[in-house]
């Protein structure tokens, strides 16, 4: 039962960045994202919360093979900024809102494989919340799998979201 006031003085960041943050208003830098979720690491709950727990079961993505055009719609549709490129339920890319502008500004690609970057992180359902905040830190979303099966997909928000539900 953390609020945004709580977590925000924990952080020592003003709970008005924690409510932009949640609500996907604004990216913040890398050394506030730091301070919230060390303040979160340092909570210690004795039941830490599991990756299960945090995610969204419907994961939103491209094949290798869809145009960008479809992505943009996804991406408007489901008010995301990125997605997983998927290919026999195995995450092998990742396309975004800046992947995209790049490749329409420099006229480069027309589907998402030429585009691509790295894939995001994998994680089990039962990592704990400690684990899937620090990769968070490094990377837009992590996906989760359950015995090798891709289950659910996390971003910055929805690891806010469930800590201080």
């Amino acid at each position: 039962n953390l609020t945004q006031f709580d977590l925000a003085k924990r952080a020592n960041v003003s709970q008005s960045l924690i409510a932009k943050i949640e609500s996907d208003r604004i990216d913040p830098t890398y050394t506030k994202v730091q301070q919230i979720f060390d303040a979160l690491n340092m909570m210690g709950k004795k039941q830490e919360i599991k990756a299960s727990e945090i995610m969204h079961d419907k994961i939103i993505s491209v094949s290798p093979e869809e145009n960008i055009s479809e992505a943009i719609k996804k991406m408007k549709k489901f008010n995301i900024s990125q997605l997983p490129v998927i290919e026999d339920n195995k995450s092998i890319g990742l396309v975004s809102e800046a992947i995209i502008l790049d490749a329409m500004l420099n006229k480069k690609a027309k589907k998402a494989k030429e585009i691509m970057e790295d894939s995001p992180p994998v994680v089990s359902k039962n990592t704990g919340v400690n684990a899937v905040s620090s990769l968070l830190q490094s990377s837009p979303m992590i996906l989760v799998s359950d015995n090798g099966k891709l289950k659910g997909v996390i971003t910055k928000s929805d690891l806010l979201g469930k800590v201080y539900k």
